[in-house]
This record gives C-alpha cells, sequence and structure tokens, in this order.
C-alpha cells in the first residue's frame, strides 16, 4: 500500500471512529454494572478503576475523530478542537490513566493473592513485586513533561525522551507480570480457580501488553525515534520552536507534524491499536479485577462480544491494508 495517497486513510478513519462509539456504548455498559456499593469491599479501589477506565476510553474515541488532519478533509477538522496541545492536555489524563488501570491491578493483586510463605522471596524480587508498580506510574507521570514540550517545540529529543520513559515503565513491570501469572497459575483447587478467573484473565492482559509493547519498543520504536533525532540534529527540520508564539502556534494549528503520506506503518500501528486494544484492555481493567468479580455468565457474555468485536475489526483492518489505496 502507497502511503503517498490519502484515499486509504478514510475508510480507516471510518473503522476507528465506529470502534470509538462502540467503545463508548460498552464503556457506559460496563461502568453502571460495575458501580461498588457505598460501603463495600475496595470500594475505593473499584471507583478509581471506573474513572480511569472511562477516562481513557473518552479520549480514545475523542482522538479517533480528530487524529485526521490534511488530506480529503472537512472543514470542521480545522478547528480548536483538533489542536495539537489540545490533543496533548488530554493525552496526560489518558496516559495516567492507563498506566494506572494496569499499576493498581498489579498492586491489588498483591493482596488478593499475597507469596506464599515457601517463596521466600529475595529483596529484589521482593522489590519488583512491591515497587515496580509505582515505577510505571512515575515513568508515565515524568514522560509527560517532555511529551508536552516536544508538542510546543518539535524538538524530536523530547519525544524520543518521552518513549524512552514509557519503555522504562513497562520494562519495570514485566517481571511482575510473570510473576503474577505463575502464582494465579499454580493455584490448583476448582474452587479456587473459579473465584480467581478473572484475575486470571487481568494477568494475562497485562502480561500480553507488556511482552508486545516491550517488544515493540525495543526492536522497532526506539530506533524509529533516535533515528528522527539524528535527522533534526543533522538537517535542521522540522525546525525547533521556542517562546509564547510557539505555544500559541500548538495550540492554534492542527496536527502540523502529520500528513498522511508521512504516517507510516509505525504510526498507522500504534494509533490503530491505541484506539482499539488500548481501550479494550482498560474497559476489562475499569471493572477492577478481583475475586468473585461478576457472576459467570456475564463474564462469559462479554467475552464472546469482546472476541467478536476483536475479530471484526482484525478482518476489517486486514482488507482495508490489503486493497489497493485509493487515487
Amino acid at each position: 500500500m502507497s502511503f503517498a495517497t490519502t484515499g486509504w486513510a478514510w475508510p480507516w478513519w471510518g473503522v476507528m471512529v465506529s470502534i470509538g462509539i462502540v467503545n463508548l456504548v460498552v464503556c457506559a455498559v460496563v461502568f453502571i454494572l460495575s458501580l461498588p456499593p457505598k460501603n463495600g469491599e475496595d470500594t475505593k479501589y473499584r471507583r478509581w478503576m471506573l474513572i480511569m477506565g472511562v477516562i481513557f476510553t473518552v479520549v480514545g474515541a475523542y482522538r479517533a475523530v480528530f487524529v485526521a488532519s490534511y488530506g480529503p478533509q472537512r472543514a470542521w477538522f480545522d478547528s480548536v478542537a483538533n489542536s495539537s496541545l489540545l490533543i496533548r492536555l488530554f493525552a496526560i489524563f489518558a496516559e495516567l490513566s492507563f498506566s494506572g488501570l494496569i499499576a493498581f491491578s498489579m498492586l491489588q493483586f498483591n493482596t488478593y493473592l499475597p507469596a506464599t510463605e515457601d517463596e521466600k522471596p529475595s529483596k529484589f524480587k521482593k522489590f519488583i513485586t512491591t515497587k515496580s508498580p509505582f515505577i510505571l506510574i512515575a515513568s508515565i507521570f515524568l514522560a509527560q513533561f517532555p511529551a508536552t514540550a516536544a508538542v510546543i517545540t518539535k524538538l524530536e529529543l523530547l519525544g524520543a525522551i518521552e518513549e524512552t520513559l514509557w519503555l522504562i515503565g513497562f520494562l519495570s513491570i514485566l517481571p511482575l507480570a510473570i510473576i503474577q501469572v505463575r502464582r494465579v497459575f499454580s493455584i490448583k483447587d476448582k474452587d479456587t480457580i473459579e473465584r480467581f478467573r478473572v484475575l486470571r484473565k487481568s494477568t494475562i492482559i497485562v502480561l500480553a501488553w507488556c511482552v508486545v509493547y516491550c517488544c515493540y519498543g525495543l526492536f522497532f520504536h526506539m530506533y524509529e525515534m533516535w533515528v528522527s533525532v539524528v535527522h533534526q540534529l543533522q538537517t535542521g527540520t522540522p525546525i525547533i520552536r521556542t517562546g509564547l508564539s510557539a505555544i500559541i502556534d500548538a495550540f492554534s494549528n492542527v496536527n502540523p507534524s502529520r500528513v498522511y503520506s508521512d504516517w507510516g506503518w509505525g504510526f498507522l500501528l500504534w494509533h490503530s491499536a491505541y484506539f482499539s486494544i488500548c481501550v479494550w484492555i482498560s474497559i476489562f481493567l475499569m471493572q477492577a479485577p478481583r475475586p468473585l468479580d461478576t457472576p459467570r455468565k456475564y463474564n462469559k457474555k462479554l467475552m464472546i462480544v469482546t472476541l467478536t468485536l476483536i475479530a471484526l475489526v482484525l478482518i476489517t483492518l486486514i482488507i482495508i491494508f490489503s486493497i489497493p489505496a485509493f487515487t
């Protein structure tokens, strides 16, 4: 598929926006079904997970709508709603929410299924078990500063620092994700397995995300980012901006650094995952994984719907990417 043409972008955008709409509906249903009682067990944990899940889903739908900026566009795209800096400000809340969902679920897992006496963890393993989720939150929090500055200044080095911090965050929790999967799957009692079925699913989801994201970052994205840094330092393009005018331009400009023909597979792959898979992860985790989370019948139905949706999206994306670009 040639990225020099732009006809392919609108079918892709239509699919992403459709997914965003479905995600909002599913999120609303899950929110209502997962509301905790006022004085119930783990009420604070459950409320925060709901809040963070809603934030990420809403921002994901918003960004799906306004990811486009150039090409065969409608006039309403050229509005302040598609401001690069405004989108970045919304992304701050979304990214902290996404990392918070994962970190909180892992920390809560330790209270539901702590290490047994015979495990005798070393000091390093104990640190990984208890502190690595906080490293994730700290890394994503720190990443917001260079990320926001990069939008304003167009300095590629800041963007590379942001992505490096993201990679550090998820690499830090990867050992814990493995430990928690092994711990929950070491349970053999059928009744206990049934009680922990939602936790089993959540550990698989978190581990799968960490493995995929870390591989993507280590073997593809980091190289791409640092190549861009070297290119800017050698050529001086894009031009680095400073001062109040740079802030004003970041608010008024509509994604000036992204043109359809310049997106490339990395940008397209990440945003496809952002608007679909990442939101599905957040919707699942917003239920606050815990023992006896929901009735079996509800979980089964939700899983069938989710898998069906994933299958339809993947088939649609494969079809779109397989046909020649429209001219």
